[in-house]
């Protein structure tokens, strides 16, 4: 049985919404019920304004925090647990969920103490029923798709997308189709999106190639796209940022740190931070940093140029393959929200991505390779002087470990590894001569 959403009514549950352009130059109101994604005016993306009263707000975090597991008999999920900064559902209409949400917030001293920082936190957004942060916005998406009557859903995707969206549209009854560039994606997520029962298509070298295609696609096969040019998604990804304040008791951190692909995440986190701020719930706004891989990082040039647009990489290249993209299609949003909350970018070679991912294992954190750049960056971002000492800080981690365990048979040098023993108390002792 799929989960109901909740609500304070039974007719128009979730928050009043209306969908306009994201570009304030333009500001041109669009019809939700047409399920578009971009302005027909000017071109930019289309997103979800909520009518937020900050009186009424005022009961917000009460409301939430009674509807913790535990305390609300609806059992509501991480992310339907935030209805007030959600998009309204038609009555009758079930939200598609699988539990999302709800994941962890770990402390970790040794590496504050490292980085001469007052605090610094983990956000495991791995830890979610596919395994990456994508499944925060994938139950509002596909439950949008549910209220249009769209029977196909579609996305292109480096991994982590096509797995989620298979596993919510088989929630739902719904078929699934997923463009991968060929030979990019990991096996592990792949299987995950053709377990699902998705169709897979491996079309071009690059996600940007892959994507251009399913856009020019999509109208003419009626699909519903759910890649992150999606507003709905954004919707639900933004309630991480929610759910991380209430675990810091309302404090918002300094920094809160993340790795970019598409740039859909940092956009979401900006729109719910800057929510927030509307409702009157916080007065400090936590910096956003952004940080790309060296071989992938259109937005980091952008930003440090100080340039007005992005210039994309046609041949993105870099091992951290959830974050290999070349024309990330938020770039505006996400610059939006480094400005509106004074953010930071950075670079990072793989060969660092490598070293923070192998820190975090050595603490018992275990993430996919895209999620190290967060840890990446941050040392970059000390080294520098962007990040100064004594600051609070929150990592936000993405996908989880086992998304590529082939990186880690790749980079088995310095690591315990595997040995062989004969089958005795004596030849087990043998094999570890040298290791205890």
């Amino acid at each position: 049985m799929i989960e109901p959403p909740p609500g304070a009514a039974p007719t128009g549950r979730g928050a009043a919404s209306r969908l306009r352009c994201s570009d304030p130059a333009c500001g041109t109101w669009l019809n939700r019920e047409e399920g578009v994604y971009s302005c027909p005016r000017c071109g930019q993306l289309a997103e979800l304004v909520l009518e937020i009263d900050p009186a009424g707000a005022r009961s917000w975090r009460e409301r939430w925090r009674a509807r913790l597991p535990g305390r609300d008999a609806a059992g509501r999920s991480g992310v339907w647990r935030f209805s007030e900064l959600l998009p309204s559902i038609a009555p009758g209409v079930d939200a598609v969920t699988l539990g999302e949400g709800g994941t962890p917030l770990l402390e970790l001293p040794q590496l504050a103490a490292e980085l001469q920082l007052e605090g610094l936190w983990v956000k495991h957004l791995g830890v979610n029923p596919t395994g990456s942060f994508k499944d925060l916005g994938m139950t509002v998406c596909v439950t949008e798709a549910r209220v249009l009557g769209r029977g196909v859903v579609a996305c292109a995707s480096t991994g982590n997308t096509s797995a989620s969206m298979a596993a919510y549209a088989a929630r739902a009854g719904l078929r699934a189709l997923v463009l991968v560039p060929e030979g990019q994606v990991t096996a592990a997520k792949l299987a995950q999106a053709l377990d699902f029962g998705a169709m897979v298509v491996q079309a071009g070298e690059t996600f940007d190639e892959a994507f251009h295609l399913l856009r020019q696609l999509a109208p003419r096969l009626n699909l519903y796209l759910a890649n992150s040019i999606n507003p709905f998604r954004l919707e639900g990804q933004k309630t991480a940022v929610v759910e991380l304040l209430e675990q810091l008791d309302w404090q918002p951190p300094d920094y809160l740190i993340l790795p970019g692909g598409n740039l859909g995440n940092v956009s979401a986190l900006g729109k719910g931070i800057s929510e927030l701020a509307d409702a009157g719930l916080i007065t400090d706004l936590p910096h956003l940093g952004v940080v790309q891989a060296e071989g992938a990082s259109p937005f980091h040039r952008m930003w440090a140029a100080g340039a007005e647009e992005l210039v994309p990489e046609d041949h993105p290249e870099t091992r951290a393959t959830a974050i290999r993209i070349g024309r990330p299609a938020n770039w505006p949003r996400a610059l939006r929200a480094l400005l509106r909350t004074r953010g930071l970018t950075a670079a990072v070679p793989d060969s660092e991505i490598e070293t923070a991912k192998r820190r975090l294992a050595e603490l018992g954190v275990g993430c996919e390779p895209a999620s190290a750049a967060s840890l990446a960056g941050l040392r970059r971002m000390r080294q520098s002087g962007q990040v100064p000492v004594g600051a609070r800080v929150v990592l936000v981690l993405t996908g989880h470990q086992l998304k590529d365990t082939a990186y880690v048979e790749e980079h088995l040098a310095g690591l315990p590894g595997i040995r062989r023993a004969e089958p005795t108390l004596e030849g087990v002792e043998r094999s570890l001569l040298g290791w205890l």
